[in-house]
């Protein structure tokens, strides 16, 4: 209450005009920018069977993550999110991404959160990821906190359900949200990731959540081979393509143009990611 909230502090160190910009535009509905990009998989795919020699699991997901991650910990205000007209900025780095144990069923998968400080490894995230992974597809009744809330509410008669949405809705715009709550939820977090390349289908752009604090939203996509001019030849490549949709407000397009060329980078080679990151940047006050 009173600007004070668990999951964030707020900014007070902005310019003029994009302390503005969350007056006039009000939800993160009417701020989405939405953009897609590829990159060569070359670099992750060596990576990979590299680490596949060495007796570790990766993926595009886990490259994926962890370089936004290392994004996020260099670029702060990849980290905020707006409140009330307010922006805040998260003391840790939170990602969500859906799970699902059994592809080969209609079934809804699990969402899961995870909690980084910004300065581990590729080695160390994947390793984060692998363990919520294995546990969530391991698992036979017992569920995870998101799904645990999730049943809670439903267990409300139907026409008490929007009330008890609605309410929670109104705890977080106020900053009185029970902290068990935000840990609980998939949609207080700094970014959300989906992978459809497990679905065998291209990327979408996924809209971000009016509930909850999400401004950044990516869907990674199916590989395809694609033809590229390099200014002197055409070559055909591996590339992955993926969404992103974010809300504008919290920082300007020039912060995220240069932020993606930084994830590009890392996703181009990922054993830069393999050093710690000996100390995040902290976002102004």
């Amino acid at each position: 209450m009173f600007g004070k909230r668990s999951d964030g502090r707020k900014v007070h160190e902005v310019e003029p005009f994009q302390k503005i910009v969350p007056y006039i535009m009000k939800t993160r509905t009417d701020s989405m920018n939405m953009f897609e990009e590829s990159i060569a998989c070359e670099g992750m795919d060596v990576y990979i069977e590299k680490k596949a020699q060495e007796g570790l699991t990766l993926g595009y997901l886990h490259i994926m993550i962890a370089s936004f991650i290392r994004v996020i910990a260099l670029r702060p205000q990849l980290n905020r999110f707006v409140m009330r007209g307010k922006i805040y900025t998260r003391p840790k780095i939170w990602v969500s991404f859906v799970v699902h144990q059994n592809l080969r069923e209609d079934k809804a998968g699990t969402t899961i959160k995870l909690c980084f400080e910004g300065t581990e490894t590729i080695l160390q995230i994947a390793e984060a990821i692998n363990q919520a992974i294995e546990k969530e597809t391991r698992k036979t009744k017992d569920a995870n906190a998101t799904d645990r809330m999730a049943k809670t509410i439903m267990s409300i008669p139907g026409p008490l359900i929007r009330f008890a949405v609605n309410t929670l809705m109104f705890l977080d715009r106020h900053n009185m949200m029970p902290k068990a709550v935000m840990e609980a939820s998939p949609f207080h977090t700094s970014f959300f990731i989906t992978n459809l390349k497990s679905l065998g289908i291209n990327h979408i752009y996924h809209h971000v959540y009016e509930f909850g604090t999400t401004g950044l939203f990516m869907a990674i996509g199916k590989e395809r081979r694609q033809p590229v001019y390099d200014g002197k030849e055409i070559t055909v490549q591996k590339r992955m393509g993926f969404g992103f949709v974010a809300d504008e407000r919290f920082c300007d397009g020039l912060y995220f143009a240069r932020s993606l060329k930084m994830l590009k980078k890392f996703l181009r080679h990922p054993e830069l990611l393999e050093t710690p990151l000996a100390q995040k940047v902290e976002d102004v006050y």
